[in-house]
């Protein structure tokens, strides 16, 4: 059953497992949380168990139905997600759009979708849409959606991915029953990573893993380069002082080059404050044995309590980022400010 292959989410896989198993799928769905732990696969497995004729309200995974869906060439199967993100996934070009690629899902893609799904299905008993990145969805376009959510057409189900569910309209979100996913387990990446990319071995899959949040796709777009930019961030972090405006302001400055840029260098202090609270209790850390020296040093510098409130610190920058669309390098500024003025 292709739900068996979203691994480490009992609560999600549970919950779709058991909504197919009563054969009363609820016509909209909201699964939540962050990037690159399997919310699309569950996605995609949910539509192929609706489209799969040879296991119907289960999906086998390996019928021509559920390799189209998979593909995402099922003609009862669509697919909606931002301009910028069809071109990263090499589905279109930028030549294709006489403008920028938009980084938002806008009123006309939703109205498109309303028109397909307004038609009978071609081949399937239901018709499923997949809204990517839901999130990116503009006000027009989520006032629009809004219309389906109400009045859904018969045996039409639509299923909404997204990392920052905040953003959508507290009336969409109330509109979708809900699956909540989480970080996947370190070791689960550490595995996946070693399996799926060539010449790495356990020891730096098992760095990348701790680097990656919980996020499989984060994971496997980092490579060896990354360690070292990783020890290069930690150590100018580390020659922070304070009263050091200027060099807090630099930091910030290069940590909030754009928001994928922060975000991977707030998992990397995360992870290295990590560190630092298992040198002050006397323990060793695996992450990278060529820090181990100046993590004890850290800790001589910080009490267990301000350790916390800089961790503390940090995730209130990373929500005000990921999830809040809150300008990198400003929050970054705030973040160095709190931790070194007082």
């Amino acid at each position: 059953m292709p739900l068996d292959d979203v691994h480490h989410q009992p609560f999600a896989v549970g919950t779709l497992k058991g909504a197919l198993s009563s054969r009363h799928v609820p016509h909209a769905w909201l699964f939540f949380g962050p990037d690159g732990v399997g919310k699309e696969l569950a996605a995609v497995s949910l539509a192929q168990a609706l489209t799969c004729p040879v296991q119907p309200f289960a999906g086998c995974g390996k019928c021509p139905s559920c390799q189209r869906v998979a593909r995402g060439s099922h003609p009862d199967v669509s697919w909606v997600m931002p301009e910028d993100e069809l071109v990263r996934r090499g589905l279109r070009g930028r030549s294709d759009f006489s403008a920028a690629p938009s980084r938002d899902i806008r009123i006309e893609q939703v109205r498109r979708l309303q028109e397909r799904l307004s038609l009978r299905a071609l081949e399937a008993t239901h018709k499923v849409a997949l809204i990517v990145a839901a999130h990116a969805m503009n006000p027009p376009a989520q006032n629009a959606l809004l219309k389906t959510l109400e009045e859904p057409p018969k045996d039409t189900v639509l299923i909404l991915v997204s990392s920052a569910p905040d953003k959508l309209l507290p009336t969409i979100r109330s509109r979708c029953s809900k699956a909540g996913f989480g970080p996947l387990p370190a070791a689960f990446i550490a595995e996946r990573v070693v399996a799926l990319k060539k010449g790495v071995d356990k020891a730096a899959a098992e760095q990348v893993a701790a680097l990656a949040g919980g996020s499989l796709s984060r994971a496997l777009e980092l490579d060896a380069d990354l360690l070292l930019e990783r020890r290069a961030l930690i150590a100018r972090f580390e020659a922070l002082e304070r009263g050091d405006a200027r060099g807090w302001l630099l930091l910030a400055e290069t940590m909030g080059e754009d928001r994928r840029t922060a975000e991977a260098a707030l998992g990397v202090l995360q992870a290295w404050f990590r560190d630092v609270a298992v040198a002050q209790v006397g323990g060793a850390s695996q992450l990278d044995v060529q820090l181990a020296e100046l993590a004890q040093r850290a800790s001589a510098k910080v009490t267990p309590a301000g350790l916390m409130r800089r961790l503390m610190l940090l995730d209130q920058a990373r929500n005000s980022i990921v999830q809040r669309n809150g300008a990198a390098r400003l929050q970054l500024e705030r973040m160095f400010v709190e931790m070194f003025s007082t």
